[in-house]
């Protein structure tokens, strides 16, 4: 009982604290760029759109990471309230790691549908944040709560600007630029990187969020098994353990850069663009506004000018 009291107490304190830096996180510096992402479980967000995330935030945009369900499920051996409370706790610590706000949504891991209670929710949170950004999974993905995020986003990329839909919540005046997250699915359209973004300058930041999503990236979620766990630096070595994962993600982000070398050329140049180490990568939904080459740069002020 103590053990169980005292795990509690941490639990608390890390969500307090996260709390508390992330009301500082949705304060941007004046004039600044709004920015939301939505994932579908606590980790999406932080693994696709992190390091871009950072780099916003450093400087003084407002980003929130917002997971659509609640992680319930999303491990091999436990389930229920407590392992939504444990990721709910690591996604709120990864957020204060990259300096961003994050919000959990109390909605069944595995059992996200694209209702119209949902729709006005996705709806709700983007005319909240009054996003100039939105960013979410394409809704073509191996897991039914990623493509519905998909679908949910596309669904309010119209309807957040219309007034006497969630009227309790005004409307934006101006549609935001909608985007997608990258994938590797190829039906019934890959993904197309119209913008990459590198992530060098806080891949060691990105590491220190991602380590704090142990359940995920230590335990192997919904799909470890003692074989995998075994194949992990314990707990206790904490050098260790963020070693195996700086090789993982020098190997995911580094691939990203790889596959989408000519999108970093086009928006850094030959030179910069040759030399990027890691990306992170995304595609313009159609459904929000279209942004002109001028507006992606104005929205993205790491890129360098036009040349």
């Amino acid at each position: 009982m103590n053990t169980t009291l005292a795990l509690l107490g941490a639990l608390g304190a890390a969500l307090a604290l996260a709390q508390n830096h992330a009301v500082a996180a949705e304060r941007p510096a004046a004039g600044g760029l709004r920015v939301i992402v939505f994932g579908a479980h606590p980790d999406d967000a932080e693994f696709k759109a992190g390091g871009t995330g950072a780099l916003w935030a450093r400087r003084g945009h407002a980003v929130k990471l917002v997971s659509v369900t609640n992680g319930d499920i999303g491990h091999w051996q436990s389930a229920g309230g407590a392992l939504a409370q444990r990721r709910r706790a690591e996604s709120l610590a990864a957020a204060r790691m990259l300096g961003v706000s994050s919000e959990v949504l109390d909605i069944h891991d595995g059992e996200l549908e694209p209702t119209l209670e949902n729709r006005r929710k996705i709806v709700r949170l983007i005319r909240e944040w009054r996003a100039d950004i939105v960013i979410s999974h394409r809704p073509w993905d191996y897991h039914p709560d990623h493509r519905y995020v998909g679908v949910l986003v596309q669904d309010a990329a119209f309807m957040v600007t219309v007034p006497f839909f969630c009227p309790d919540v005004p409307a934006l005046a101006a549609n935001p630029v909608f985007l997608y997250s990258s994938d590797g699915f190829q039906k019934p359209n890959p993904f197309r990187a119209d913008i990459a973004v590198a992530v060098d300058e806080v891949f060691d930041q990105k590491l220190e969020a991602v380590h704090e999503l142990a359940s995920q990236v230590y335990e192997g979620g919904a799909n470890g098994s003692e074989t995998y766990v075994k194949g992990v630096p314990a707990a206790g070595d904490v050098a260790a353990r963020k070693a195996w994962l700086r090789k993982r993600w020098e190997g995911r982000q580094g691939g990203e850069a790889n596959r989408f070398r000519d999108a970093l050329v086009k928006w850094y140049g030959s030179d910069l663009g040759a030399k990027v180490k890691y990306a992170e990568a995304f595609e313009i939904c159609e459904y929000g506004r279209r942004p002109s080459e001028d507006e992606v740069r104005r929205l993205f002020p790491f890129f360098p000018p036009a040349r």
